[in-house]
């Protein structure tokens, strides 16, 4: 008796753990919640310091960065059964700035609950938003306006912005270098980027994921492209900004963004 008791105790048990993990396989995900995606620049694995000087690239050139801006635009979340989900264009354009703290976390609200495993992104202003005219976006524009990142309309949008001076062999004196990547006259430069996350992102009512993405900067000239700040000084700055080099940046922006891991808190 006492053994037939103890076998129907655990037969019992084992229903009840199999029902409360049905439970949670079969969890129904409803209502909005809010997600952080959070931008951490970095330079060569290194936390990116403004005005510190960083190890030399592969040109051997050591850069001191006085001055990080990008347009983050067009932000689209992949679930994991393949829904997508298009945060609201005309609340979808940000200014990330290493010098503003509060600008590196991107707060997205009125989410749909979902576990999502992929997040892709912009970096500009599309094109099609562009031609929409200065009147359509007033409010970023004014913003790019003050932040440096649109100097006349007809010239368009900054994409990305990066400043500060460097040292080489041929160039033992800090000299100041100007990299400024958007529309050229043969390309427009607008670049998206998809990263999968490591870890599912769930948002829900009572929870507010955040995405920690690292941005490694030094790869905007030390990528897939090696870009030499000494082999374009003319007077006295290296200026990356003609239609060739900013073609390899923009290129570059491919190795500069992936996700460190994800926050479920």
């Amino acid at each position: 008796m006492k053994l037939h008791t103890k076998i129907t105790a655990i037969l019992a048990m084992g229903l009840l753990l199999n029902s409360c993990s049905g439970n949670d396989d079969n969890e129904t995900i409803t209502g909005t919640g809010t997600l952080g995606i959070e931008f951490d620049n970095a330079f060569g694995g290194n936390d990116l310091i403004l005005n510190a000087a960083n190890t030399a690239t592969s040109n051997n050139e050591i850069l001191k960065i006085s001055q990080v801006k990008y347009i983050v635009s067009n932000i689209v979340l992949t679930a994991e059964d393949g829904t997508t989900f298009t945060y609201p264009k005309n609340e979808s354009y940000f200014i990330v700035d290493e010098s503003d703290e509060n600008s590196l976390v991107l707060d997205l609200d009125d989410v749909p609950a979902a576990n999502y495993t992929k997040v892709k992104f912009g970096i500009g202003v599309d094109e099609a938003q562009y031609n929409l005219g200065q009147a359509a976006q007033a409010d970023f524009a004014a913003q790019a306006a003050t932040a440096g990142l649109l100097p006349s309309w007809n010239d368009g949008y900054g994409f990305l912005s990066f400043d500060g001076t460097f040292t080489a062999s041929n160039y033992p004196e800090a000299t100041p270098y100007h990299i400024l990547t958007g529309k050229t006259a043969a390309n427009y430069n607008y670049k998206e980027i998809t990263l999968n996350l490591p870890t599912k992102a769930l948002v829900r009512t009572n929870i507010a994921p955040e995405i920690h993405i690292i941005a490694d900067v030094s790869k905007l000239i030390d990528g897939t492209n090696k870009i030499s700040l000494a082999g374009n000084v003319t007077g006295n700055i290296a200026n990356i900004t003609g239609a060739a080099n900013v073609g390899l940046v923009t290129q570059n922006l491919d190795g500069v963004f992936t996700v460190a891991h994800v926050h479920n808190d």
